[in-house]
């Protein structure tokens, strides 16, 4: 009983840690940046919006979310929905890579913009790819014994968080991240990601509520409720996607990236 106690105090002490350590690099570049340049200085929306971002992951990492999750399907998908959907695009529309290559020297800078440029990093940055790894990874992970494996193991558990996170931010950050992303195409194309994306969440809620194909074991009503909130919580995090899309977009934003390096000098 008492290395159980132990395991579950580690298990919400840890994302505490490693969110706090964020957070505080985040602060701290934040501050770099605006002694270098106080007359540009940083938008505090980016830092409230990272900030919140944080928040968001927090309360899907901590009880009573990380709790519920364990022991009600309902809690899991609730924890996806954060973890996947709401916290990226906090975290993206922090600009956190811009905000690193305004505070590393000049040198520096220009060898993480060349990164950027490369290969690896545009199929990284194209939103097709984020639609495969967020999206794409639904039907598999519920229409097979895939869930139930992952879930029953702590680290495969974790796992699954990280999947989520990454893969939501990739997307996030191809559809409306401010960002340097060379190769990202233009907005109807990424509109069009966005629009699959709606269609796949919504086709695959229905088939989990209605019972198709779900693999999951778990009470009917908890998977009924489940699929309700991936359909609702899906179509609020994607209208916040488009929204972002919109205010973020610029018709010059081929020369975001020279102009971050530039800063930087």
């Amino acid at each position: 009983m008492h290395h159980a106690e132990n395991g579950g105090a580690w298990e919400a002490l840890l994302p505490v840690l490693a969110l706090l350590v964020c957070a505080g690099g985040y602060l701290l570049l934040a501050r770099r940046v605006r002694r270098r340049n106080p007359v540009r200085g940083w938008n505090p929306w980016r830092t409230a919006a990272f900030c919140g971002g944080l928040l968001l992951l927090a309360a899907a990492l901590l009880p009573p979310v990380a709790s519920l999750a364990h022991r009600d399907f309902r809690g899991h998908m609730a924890q996806h929905m954060l973890i996947g959907m709401y916290a990226p695009l906090a975290l993206v529309l922090g600009a956190p890579t811009t905000l690193v290559l305004r505070a590393l020297p000049a040198s520096r800078a220009r060898r993480l913009t060349a990164l950027l440029h490369g290969g690896p990093a545009r199929l990284l940055a194209h939103p097709v790819t984020g639609l495969l790894l967020s999206t794409g990874s639904l039907a598999p992970l519920y229409f097979t014994p895939l869930y139930d494996a992952v879930a029953a193991r702590p680290a495969g558990h974790w796992l699954l968080h990280a999947h989520f996170l990454l893969a939501g931010c990739l997307f996030a950050h191809a559809v409306a991240g401010p960002d340097p992303a060379p190769g990202r195409p233009g907005v109807l194309a990424r509109l069009v990601c966005l629009g699959c994306a709606v269609a796949v969440h919504a086709s695959v809620a229905q088939l989990m509520y209605g019972g198709y194909w779900v693999a999951v074991h778990a009470p009917v009503p908890q998977v009924q409720g489940a699929a309700e909130i991936m359909y609702y919580g899906g179509d609020i995090a994607e209208l916040l996607l488009a929204a972002a899309l919109v205010a973020t977009w610029r018709p010059a934003r081929g020369t975001v990236t020279g102009h971050a390096v530039r800063s930087a000098r």
